[in-house]
C-alpha cells in the first residue's frame, strides 16, 4: 500500500468515485466533480495500484478553524487504520498551517472520538462552517454529529 500523499489532478475521477459512493448510502454529504476539483488542495489520498483507495481533505474555514471532510475508504481497505492515518496527516498539516482548533460533522463519532476529536454542539461552531449544509438533502434535520480536535492548546473556538 502506498503512502499518503497530497492529491493530484489525475486522483479527482476517482476522489469524487469513492466519496459519492457513500453520499449514495447517507453516510456522507455529496461532493460534485466541480469542488473536488476547485478544492484538490485541500484533499489527501491513498492509493493501491495506482487507484484511490482512501481520502480526506481538510478545508479552511477561518484564520482559527478548518474542517476535516470527505473522509472516506474503500470498504475493500477498512479496519486497516487509513482513516486514523488520514485524520492524522489533517492534523499535522493544520499544525503546519498554524491553524488551532479543527472540527468535523460526522455521522462517525466514535472513529473521531478515538483520534482525539470531543463532541461539541453544533451551535458553537461559527456560522460560516453552516453554508455547505444548505446542500444537504437532510437540511436543517442535520444528524451529523460535531466534533473538535484542539491543536493548539488553549485554543476555542469563536
Amino acid at each position: 500500500m502506498s503512502p499518503i500523499e497530497k492529491a493530484k489532478i489525475g486522483d479527482v475521477p476517482q476522489i469524487h468515485k469513492l466519496v459519492n459512493s457513500f453520499a449514495g448510502k447517507g453516510q456522507m454529504l455529496a461532493r460534485p466533480l466541480s469542488e473536488i476539483y476547485e478544492n484538490l488542495r485541500d484533499y489527501f489520498v491513498v492509493k493501491k495500484d495506482k487507484k484511490v483507495i482512501a481520502c480526506v481533505a481538510l478545508h479552511i474555514s477561518w484564520s482559527d478553524l478548518a474542517e476535516v471532510k470527505a473522509l472516506a475508504v474503500s470498504s475493500r481497505n477498512q479496519k486497516k487504520g487509513l482513516g486514523a492515518q488520514l485524520v492524522t496527516a489533517c492534523i499535522e498539516e493544520a499544525k503546519l498551517l498554524d491553524i488551532p482548533v479543527v472540527f468535523c460533522l460526522t455521522y462517525q463519532p466514535v472513529f473521531f472520538g478515538k483520534q482525539g476529536f470531543i463532541e461539541v454542539d453544533k451551535m458553537k461552531l461559527p456560522k460560516k462552517v453552516w453554508t455547505e449544509c444548505f446542500h444537504c438533502p437532510k437540511f436543517p434535520d442535520c444528524e451529523e454529529t460535531a466534533m473538535v480536535f484542539t491543536v493548539k492548546e488553549g485554543a476555542q473556538l469563536g
